[in-house]
């Protein structure tokens, strides 16, 4: 009999750990769906200003800034895409500031695949020094590396005027 009682409530529990478990991956799956769809729609998931191209030691860039304007002790977002195609296999940092990276902290890019460009997160130092730029470090898979910088959106803008 008490077998019985325990099979019956191992039972009850392996079903409900089971619903649990088809719940949660359902939602994952949903959640994923949504993500997914989206980026689709809108290209990246960050509003993404275009900065322009620009040579970084001798490699012409196409660069976009993401989440408004830089500001002092906040996250920027820049896009990098590179004039060739390397699926991921170069490594790029970027920092906010001057070159030498006094308070600043470097932010390394991530491949996304489905747009062939480089997602970059940094955070601005603060305060922000007179005449920051984006500093961007591209290191190609023989090991070679360029370093140049890429204006802040601001400063773009204020030349369009």
């Amino acid at each position: 009999m008490k077998n019985k009682m325990k099979s019956k409530q191992t039972n009850r529990v392996l079903a409900l750990s089971l619903t649990l478990l088809m719940a949660a991956f359902g939602q994952a799956n949903s959640n994923a769906q949504e993500a997914k769809e989206s980026e689709e729609a809108h290209g990246h998931t960050h509003d993404e200003v275009t900065l322009g191209e620009f040579d970084i030691a001798g490699i012409m860039v196409k660069a976009k800034q993401g989440h408004g304007h830089v500001e002092a002790g906040k996250e920027g977002h820049l896009v990098i895409t590179l004039p060739y195609k390397d699926n991921g296999e170069t490594i790029l940092r970027a920092w906010i500031g001057t070159e030498d990276r006094t308070m600043s902290a470097t932010g390394k890019g991530e491949y996304a695949p489905s747009h062939d460009d480089y997602d970059i997160h940094a955070v601005a130092p603060s305060p922000l020094p007179e005449g920051a730029k984006w500093w961007v470090e591209i290191e190609k898979p023989d090991g070679t590396k360029a370093v140049g910088s890429i204006p802040l959106l601001k400063d773009i803008e204020k030349k369009a005027e």
